[in-house]
């Protein structure tokens, strides 16, 4: 890969990250005024949960004083109980006592679920204060790491600046400015920044790895990753037979390794209504040649000339797709059809040398 790409891989990498921090640390003002505004809301909170345990303080320290002169009543009802002299006098005090003992634990129990509630609020309240406390402390940690980080890119990017032409540079910096971005990888034919198809030509300038390409549809600068490349398997030393095309088919793509002055071409053949179309691209390239030319009746009896020392080939796209495919074979399919070929070709070399053999079997050689 180019060094001047490569820097601006890095180079684009850096901006990505310098963006994301700067918008990071910008936050944190209003992420720490939220964190401070639950603080308020919190300690609001507390100040409120305080006045409550004091008004229970002080329920409780009536409870207590009504259990002291509820006791003081039970002690003398059972000194009274001591001189009465009828019972039902005796039963009398007795109810006193008992109504007296319920009122005591009446009011016990008042001041336990008091003092539960006094300690879950303190718990709650000191907890909840804690977790702010927590959360503030993290986000002033993070922009801390934040402002050390981008500091380390923004000489990682000087460097990287540095390396490459000024004048690519200024377009690098140019196209970032309108679309975030000045260089896009190339994977499948298509530029992955704007998802525009290439040319089959610009798609081979990328790969080749030689002249600076641009997208023509975005303008960022292209570059081709070899290690995001699909492994081509070989077809050649396949031990697949090769699938024969259809003999009686509505389209049928052959190899013409001398077409009129052009020399090896592909042909596209398409039936349909009566009629034969017949399309002519350049092996090499996949760049169409001249117009499209219709004839009467099926293309074998409308274009004899043309298919004589040819290959068949398999293929069957859409016409439709041929029409939006415009002047130039899309990269995937001229691979495709340039692996069919490679097949057919090895089939022949095969189909050769089984004849040979056959040949040399029948008549030996003389001693």
């Amino acid at each position: 890969m180019r060094s001047d790409i490569q820097n601006l891989i890095e180079l684009q990498k850096a901006d990505r990250e310098i963006l994301r921090l700067k918008e990071e640390i910008a936050l944190l003002p209003k992420r720490v005024a939220t964190i401070e505004a639950k603080l308020v809301g919190t300690r609001t909170t507390l100040e409120k949960a305080k006045a409550a345990i004091k008004a229970d303080e002080a329920l409780r320290r009536k409870s207590e004083s009504a259990i002291q002169d509820l006791e003081q009543k039970i002690s003398k009802y059972r000194d009274q109980s001591l001189e009465v002299k009828t019972n039902d006098q005796y039963k009398a005090l007795m109810h006193e006592i008992q109504f007296a003992e319920r009122d005591i634990r009446t009011n016990e129990d008042a001041i336990l679920e008091l003092m539960v509630n006094a300690e879950a609020r303190e718990k709650d309240i000191k907890a909840e204060t804690e977790e702010i406390e927590r959360e503030k402390a993290e986000a002033l940690k993070r922009t801390a790491e934040d402002e050390k980080q981008l500091a380390e890119w923004n000489r990682s990017r000087d460097v990287a600046r540095a390396a490459v032409n000024s004048d690519l540079l200024r377009h690098y910096d140019r196209v970032a400015k309108h679309r975030g971005t000045g260089i896009s990888e190339v994977r499948e034919q298509k530029c992955l920044a704007c998802q525009v198809m290439l040319r089959p030509q610009t798609y081979n300038e990328v790969r080749a790895d030689g002249a600076l390409v641009f997208c023509e549809s975005c303008q960022r600068i292209l570059y081709y990753d070899t290690s995001q490349a699909q492994p081509v398997v070989p077809v050649v030393n396949s031990k697949r037979r090769r699938p024969h095309p259809k003999f009686e088919a509505s389209q049928a793509w052959y190899y013409q390794p001398s077409f009129q002055e052009y020399g090896e071409v592909l042909l596209a053949f398409i039936n349909g209504d009566g009629r034969s179309r017949r399309r002519v691209y350049d092996v090499a390239t996949g760049r169409q040649i001249g117009e499209i030319c219709e004839r009467e009746g099926e293309y074998r009896l409308a274009f004899p000339e043309d298919l004589r020392e040819t290959i068949r080939l398999n293929g069957n796209w859409a016409e439709s797709e041929l029409d939006e495919w415009g002047t130039e074979l899309p990269m995937v399919v001229l691979d495709t059809l340039h692996r069919d070929l490679d097949m057919a070709r090895a089939e022949e070399v095969s189909r050769g040398h089984t004849r040979s053999e056959a040949v040399s079997s029948e008549h030996p050689a003389a001693s």
